[in-house]
């Protein structure tokens, strides 16, 4: 079993402050004690920021501005929803390289309660023109994903989660893979969901399009293995939020069904295994809702 995303984040992190002395490392409380390492190396690298979510922002982007690489990392909702505007004014805006790094995803601390949960995150940043949005499926690609797209010129946000598939493809940064071709329908997989979608479909008649980044959204690959105009979109987040990627690259008549995160407040504790089953994120719903779509005539 290969190590799991956050782990290797740390790891690819140490990697690159060893590489580039550009990269400098702002942490927001979180996971110090796991930079030991790195702040011991490269004291000069990483910086603890505190609670400051939105000030840390700017000092990101003011390091950016110098031609520094700035990775910060914290929870989820921290970057997201406390640091909103910043990350549209002072990256999205002005088109600033920095590169944002959360954990919690959805509900992985589902201990912690609502103020930890972020199914909102990938929806949101969505609405900030020149943001890229990364969401691994493993620790490996995790690596691949970030080695590749740290210092290309734009923000860019890496959604890391506990949830992790058996095994990583990877075709290069804003590319989707064909995991399984069909005629019947195209199930689209971002991330993590990939692991239950190859279990619900394991006898179906499907193609099975695997993303791991969201925004650029590779169009081209959808177009190229969707000729049954049926889609069974599955997002690990508030689910449709590739809707009008969708729509804008197969233009025309399209069916959709949804599998992901209701657009509800979750009010609810559990581990993140007893929250995806009451939001319905299974292989046995997803199976469930692809046999409902493939019968429906277009």
């Amino acid at each position: 079993m290969e190590t799991n995303m956050r782990k290797q984040y740390i790891l690819t992190t140490d990697q690159l402050s060893d590489a580039d002395e550009r990269v400098i490392t702002l942490l927001g409380e979180i996971g110090v004690f796991s930079f030991r390492n790195i702040t011991q190396k490269h004291k000069n690298q990483v910086q603890n920021l505190g609670i400051m979510e939105p000030a840390s922002i700017g000092i990101a982007a003011g390091l950016a501005k110098e031609g520094f690489i700035p990775f910060f990392h914290t929870i989820a909702p921290f970057i997201v929803e406390r640091a909103y505007e910043q990350l549209k004014v002072d990256f999205g805006y002005q088109c600033l390289c920095g590169n944002f790094v959360s954990v919690g995803a959805s509900y992985d601390d589902g201990g912690l309660g609502s103020t930890h949960y972020c199914p909102a995150d990938v929806p949101a940043l969505m609405h900030i023109p020149n943001m890229q949005i990364v969401v691994p499926g493993t620790a490996k690609e995790t690596d691949q994903l970030i080695c590749s797209s740290y210092d290309n010129g734009y923000p860019t946000y890496y959604r890391l989660s506990t949830a992790c598939n058996r095994e990583s493809y990877y075709e290069g940064f804003g590319k989707a893979v064909v995991i399984k071709k069909g005629i019947k329908a195209t199930v689209v997989a971002v991330g993590p969901l990939l692991e239950p979608v190859l279990e619900a479909v394991r006898d179906l008649d499907v193609t099975v399009l695997y993303y791991t980044t969201v925004t650029p959204f590779d169009k081209e690959c959808l177009c190229e293995n969707c000729a049954s105009r049926k889609v069974l979109l599955c997002e690990p987040y508030y689910y449709g939020a590739l809707t009008t990627e969708i729509m804008t690259a197969l233009q025309g008549a399209v069916m959709m069904d949804f599998v992901g995160v209701d657009h509800k407040f979750i009010t609810t504790y559990g581990s993140k295994e007893q929250i995806d089953k009451d939001q319905g994120i299974s292989p046995c719903e997803i199976a469930a809702k692809l046999r409902v779509l493939l019968d429906r005539p277009l």
